[in-house]
């Protein structure tokens, strides 16, 4: 159980819980609704209550307790996932390529959400699997997972993330915004494409690194589509290395050259700056380092 106190001041007495949380302590409407739907209880000095109504009164210590959510994800401690970062609301995994985030009815038991069902089973702790940032199966990088769903609130769209992509050829200009929007190709679920029907969709990158034919890049986006990197990076004639899918070719590696390697975002309860970093993987650095793959 997650429990996380405050305390009444003067100025606050006289306002409902609800209220207090919702107007001091920035928490949603979506979130005082899960409350009063069970998935926390609620404690004033002490004595549980179920209303969120109740008045609070200056010195009141208000405790909101999120209890444990059981799991639906089958544990596997067989997965080797590293952990970046860790606290009692949030963690960080740098997940390896090819690996999904999610299990699917192709993938149950060897997911982002398997790994973390056996952590918590090894350290005691009952968690919920509130993935903040979706990585797609074949990229590599860190994926922020909150605990609890105080945290996964707070957390949504709140993450700054950088990515490193290795694209083909030397881009020109070495830094710049792309701006095309982006659409489903034709009927496919998986495929997208630049659209002028379609949702605005801004990447802007910088160029690190050249070497082999090919240029490391760094990524923010302004906007999150769906392969939104890939499609842009396609759509002006630089594919990403291995993204077969979009016109890239797998001599040098055997997936999409992208990695998700630094994210920024503020602590869910105590109001930290964070920042946390995982290295380039070696598959990455090897292609401007002119080393083939060996089938």
């Amino acid at each position: 159980m997650r429990t996380i106190v405050y305390y009444v001041d003067e100025r606050h007495g006289g306002m409902t819980a609800a209220d207090f949380l919702g107007h001091c302590h920035g928490y949603s409407r979506r979130m005082i609704t899960r409350l009063k739907q069970g998935c926390g209880s609620l404690a004033v000095n002490g004595t549980e209550t179920e209303r969120l109504t109740v008045r609070l009164k200056a010195g009141d210590r208000l405790e909101v307790r999120l209890e444990p959510q059981e799991q639906d994800f089958l544990p596997n401690a067989a997965l080797c996932v590293p952990v970046v970062y860790e606290d009692e609301d949030v963690v960080v995994f740098s997940k390896p390529a090819g690996m999904p985030v999610h299990p699917s009815h192709r993938h149950r038991e060897d997911t982002l959400a398997n790994a973390f069902a056996a952590r918590c089973r090894e350290k005691g702790e009952g968690a919920g699997f509130h993935a903040v940032n979706r990585l797609d199966r074949d990229t590599s990088g860190l994926c922020v997972v909150a605990k609890h769903p105080l945290a996964a609130d707070r957390l949504a769209g709140n993450l700054e993330k950088t990515y490193y992509a290795v694209a083909e050829g030397e881009i020109e200009p070495r830094e710049g915004r792309l701006s095309f929007p982006i659409a489903r190709a034709g009927q496919s679920i998986i495929l997208r494409r630049v659209d002028p029907a379609g949702k605005s969709a801004v990447t802007c990158y910088r160029t690190l690194e050249r070497g082999n034919g090919h240029s490391l890049l760094e990524i923010r986006l302004e906007t999150g589509r769906t392969h939104q990197i890939r499609v842009h990076f396609a759509h002006i004639g630089h594919p990403l290395a291995g993204d077969d899918l979009y016109g890239g070719g797998r001599e040098w590696i055997s997936r999409q050259a992208l990695h998700c390697g630094e994210v920024r975002f503020t602590q869910p309860i105590t109001g930290e700056k964070l920042t946390v970093h995982t290295p380039l993987p070696e598959e990455m650095e090897r292609v401007l380092l002119s080393k083939p793959l060996s089938f």
